[in-house]
């Protein structure tokens, strides 16, 4: 008990539905970050509206549905919010409780420092407007869990108020597109922790443990629909939900069941549920029609709670004592939107590379080191860092930390390709090597394995001449034969030499009949022509390019393949 906690409260957010003949659609955009950190004391967030432009077609009925979150955030300290009493998990229970915690007579709560800076913290990351002077309330309500048949908490005053979250919601076909929301924070209090009830069913008994309440994360959702333009629905409080899968699970849900109890002709009742994860479904605890009174009054106990900025900071003030707003301001860290912003504008990258980079833990920090260490343009250290790097770790399900690559050897591995020591097909064998865990480096696996890149011009060219001396005319014939062999066949009615790879026998194929065997058998022919490479054929001219590639071992650099197989060909 006593453990300190945010309560971030939230406006609704709007989900608008349509309902064709008895079925029902809805959409909601999925958030691509997480909705908030935790802290230890207690918050509320509000979510600003949200509609859809989509119009209902004749004969659907159109839906609005307004969500409100309450989220619950642990604030990371070391000590209650108005006790001395360590803040351990999993400590024993009732191991970690003061007088102050026990509710004896005469105990007088002592406000943390550090809990509150946290508050202000958050209020700043969240655009809030940070209150100079907050009021500490007393809800009352008798619970076993609550000792003192009160909680403090700040329901006139809070400490911050009048926030936005901005996030992204990923939308497009290949949900590559990132579409910008803002979400509206209606205040953010601090409030003690109550304790936390242990229910024995085969005891018929309730266990008290007031060391404190439930994990880092708690939120409570208040869901209701209605038909745009009316008046708001009743609405519905789903309780404790421990997970953004639950909550995005229980929203979803109860907005359909809502939908579905009034087309049904049925009510919604102002009740309070919760949701059953193993069912995927919520189920009703208790109405709320008899509103509850929690007789809010003043803490009498704790004073207003100032603070202060560089302007209002009286002169002489002990630094200890006084909680200056704008030094937290100053050792706020970079937040997630503006390291977005700061991605594409100094690396120019798109902007769902940057929340790939943000949301991969990790994924940022080996980025930023690898651009620190290489000369490759930042372009191709993103493509390397989002594509090879990332999707190796996917494939063996790898944390960014469990990978044996290391930024530095991404790094020179880079840097070997942009100095043209290699070819990039040679530098995708290296990371592959790399990967084995062999305590190689880049540099090494180059020289053993002899994947530097051929820059002899003079040699290239005698093998462009050779490969277009060789492939006058080709037909390569690729069918779902398990082996592969050659025929060289001239017929006296053909003037063209052929060089045919066949997958399968050749004894297997027509003499007399090419266009049927080509047409009837459902095979893939490609005609590299060196006349179709005098005409600027460019299939062509990649088919040259690919088979000198291959005789090079992937050695060459095919821009230069190109250079040269262009010159001769205008010869």
């Amino acid at each position: 008990m006593a453990a300190p906690m945010l309560r971030w409260v939230g406006r609704g957010r709007r989900w608008t539905f349509a309902r064709v003949d008895g079925g029902s659609c809805h959409r909601r955009g999925a958030p691509t970050g997480s909705t908030s950190n935790r802290i230890r004391g207690q918050s509320s967030v509000a979510q600003q509206p949200l509609y859809t432009t989509q119009k209902p077609r004749k004969g659907e009925h159109k839906w609005a549905a307004v969500v409100g979150l309450e989220i619950h955030a642990q604030i990371s300290s070391n000590s209650k919010l108005f006790s001395g009493s360590q803040v351990r998990f999993s400590a024993p229970p009732n191991s970690l409780v003061s007088f102050f915690d026990a509710s004896l007579p005469g105990t007088l709560p002592v406000l943390n420092r550090r809990c509150v800076e946290a508050a202000v913290m958050t209020g700043l990351a969240l655009n809030c407007h940070i209150n100079k002077k907050s009021l500490f309330d007393r809800k009352h309500y008798f619970y076993a869990d609550l000792p003192a048949g009160y909680q403090i908490t700040q329901q006139r005053l809070p400490i911050a108020v009048n926030g936005s979250l901005t996030y992204g919601v990923c939308a497009g076909k290949k949900q590559r597109q990132v579409i910008p929301k803002t979400v509206r924070i209606k205040q953010i209090q601090l409030e003690q922790d109550s304790g936390k009830s242990l229910h024995d069913d085969l005891r018929s008994q309730t266990l008290i443990d007031l060391n404190r309440a439930e994990g880092q994360l708690r939120v409570d959702a208040n869901i209701s629909v209605h038909h745009p333009g009316e008046p708001l629905g009743v609405r519905t409080e789903v309780k404790n939900l421990n997970s953004i899968r639950f909550l995005a699970k229980a929203i979803d849900y109860e907005i359909q069941r809502q939908i579905d109890e009034l087309e049904n002709g049925g009510e919604i009742l102002n009740e309070t549920r919760s949701f059953h994860h193993q069912l995927g479904c919520t189920m009703s605890m208790r109405d709320k029609e008899g509103k509850q009174d929690y007789r809010f009054m003043p803490e009498p106990n704790l004073p207003p709670l100032v603070l202060y900025d560089a302007t209002s900071l009286p002169a002489g003030a002990d630094p200890q004592q006084v909680i200056n707003v704008d030094q937290i301001r100053e050792t706020l860290p970079e937040l997630p939107r503006v390291t977005r912003e700061r991605l594409v504008q100094e690396y120019g990258m798109l902007l769902e590379h940057s929340f790939t980079l943000l949301n991969e833990v990790g994924l940022l920090e080996f980025f930023q080191n690898v651009i620190k260490e290489t000369r490759a343009e930042p372009k191709k250290v993103t493509s390397w860092v989002l594509n090879t790097f990332l999707g190796y770790l996917k494939q063996q399900n790898l944390a960014v930390s469990e990978s044996p690559v290391t930024p530095s050897a991404l790094a020179e591995l880079l840097d070997l390709l942009d100095s043209r020591t290699i070819s990039s097909a040679a530098a995708k064998q290296v990371f592959e090597e790399l990967w084995k865990r062999e305590g190689k480096t880049p540099g090494q696996i180059v020289s053993e394995k002899q994947l530097e890149l051929m820059e002899d011009r003079g040699l290239l060219e005698q093998l462009c001449h050779s490969v277009m001396e060789a492939h006058p005319q080709v037909v390569t014939i690729s069918g779902r034969g398990k082996g592969q062999s050659h025929l060289q066949s001239q017929p006296q009615d053909t003037p063209k030499s052929l060089a045919i790879t066949l997958c399968g026998s050749p004894e297997a194929l027509p003499k007399n009949d090419w266009p049927s065997f080509i047409y009837n058998s459902l095979i893939v022919i490609f005609l590299v022509k060196v006349m179709d490479l005098k005409e600027g054929n460019p299939r062509a001219i990649n088919k040259l390019i690919g088979l000198v590639r291959k005789a090079t071992q992937s050695r060459a650099d095919p821009a230069m393949i190109k250079e040269i197989l262009e010159k001769k060909l205008s010869l």
